[in-house]
């Protein structure tokens, strides 16, 4: 197309310098030269006219593509709108089969395809009747074969780009039944379309229960982790408790060693009420901050909590198969309300927060130093010992290894 453009200029400069050189050689042959710019005029007006289809056609092209793009920034973000809000996927299910319901006595009554009722052939109204209806009952099934593909093949961001194909059809049967006027329907198109945004819905929601069903499995888990610790470290201080009760047993009361007894006695007894109560604290906790340079980037930290005895079990469990490198920490903080700082933290970060649709996925994007000024800044009641730069030992290695020696 734009080639032609091109010559269509060269063809016009040409034309003017024709006319130029003849006004400037007076009579010089002005036949001849009057034939040649009749000619050229005629290929310039048939070139402009070749331009004006092609550009018509490209326009038509363009309104006809289907759109696919995602809504990337909502995409990004992990955000997902639902079009038809309700409480569970049982809500949509059950949505889903009335409006389904809907749209077939709709197709049962006549009311899914229209056309026009004058119609006939070889001078037979009923003849032309029974084409139209023909052709209306061929073009009902291609607008439904595609709507049921395309609920089919549904996912939750490709909903934009499923009712614009689904809107192009209807535009496909109202132009190839033009001249019977077949057309789909406003009222059951409308239904379709809403079917669509429906299932959308109800696929996101299903996601959304998995995955909320997911994380309280591992609530539980963790939760149960922590239950087996402390009744193992009640157990285990019980135990020695016992042990030096009957040690003691041996010495008689004024022995330096009986004395030294009762003193780990009493030793035991605190650390088992201090263990006790932790385990009826079930605020009480450790807040960690981690990260992991070599899978995340030096810009992005973990902020969560655990109530194991030994909160490093559960910051080695996240570094498992899942990542290729094990976690960086940060911080430890004990506190008996870990609960209220995890959620003052989370609350000073949420601008931040990588995944802004399951809020249990606690990643951030923040570098460790932004999060110790933080935590300096919504708790001073902890003394905070704090490692801004991660070891990253693992991926320093693994990044190093392989690299030629300069000697």
């Amino acid at each position: 197309m734009f080639g032609k453009g091109r010559r269509l200029d060269a063809v016009e400069a040409e034309n003017r310098a024709l006319w130029t050189w003849a006004r400037a050689a007076t009579g010089v042959d002005a036949e001849s030269l009057a034939t040649q710019a009749g000619v050229l005029s005629g290929e310039v007006a048939s070139l402009g006219e070749q331009i004006r289809e092609r550009r018509a056609a490209l326009a038509a092209l363009k309104r006809q593509v289907v759109a696919t793009e995602d809504i990337a920034v909502l995409q990004e973000a992990g955000i997902y709108e639902y079009s038809h809000p309700l409480e569970d996927a049982v809500a949509y299910k059950a949505e889903l089969d009335t409006l389904r319901d809907a749209y077939k006595t709709l197709a049962r009554n006549g009311g899914a395809v229209a056309a026009t009722t004058s119609w006939t052939v070889n001078n037979s109204a009923a003849e032309g009747r029974r084409m139209v209806r023909d052709f209306s009952k061929l073009m009902l099934r291609a607008y439904n074969a595609e709507a049921d593909t395309l609920v089919r093949g549904m996912r939750p961001y490709k909903l934009q780009s499923a009712l614009d194909r689904l809107h192009k059809t209807v535009e496909t049967i109202a132009k190839l039944g033009k001249t019977m006027n077949i057309h789909i329907t406003p009222e059951y198109h409308r239904l379709r379309q809403r079917e669509l945004s429906l299932t959308s819905d109800h696929l996101a929601k299903l996601a959304e229960e998995k995955e909320r069903r997911a994380e309280e499995r591992a609530r539980q888990r963790e939760e149960e982790k922590a239950a087996r610790e402390f009744e193992r470290e009640k157990e285990r201080l019980r135990k020695e408790h016992a042990h030096y009760a009957r040690v003691l047993a041996r010495y008689d009361e004024g022995d330096e060693a009986a004395r030294e007894i009762h003193a780990k006695l009493a030793e035991l007894d605190a650390e088992l009420v201090s263990v006790e109560s932790r385990e009826a604290n079930i605020r009480a906790g450790y807040v960690y901050v981690i990260s992991n340079l070599g899978a995340f980037g030096e810009s992005m930290v973990k902020v969560g909590l655990t109530r194991r005895l030994d909160p490093l079990d559960r910051v080695r469990e996240l570094g498992d198969a899942s990542v290729p490198f094990r976690f960086d920490v940060h911080a430890l903080i004990f506190s008996d309300d870990a609960v209220g700082l995890e959620t003052r933290l989370h609350q000073e970060l949420a601008d931040r927060r990588v995944n802004r649709v399951n809020l249990r996925r606690e990643f951030f994007h923040a570098t460790p130093a932004e999060v110790r000024e933080i935590l300096q800044r919504v708790d001073r009641t902890h003394q905070l010992e704090y490692h801004e730069e991660a070891e990253a030992e693992e991926w320093r290695i693994s990044r190093n290894a392989g690299v030629p020696s300069l000697d």
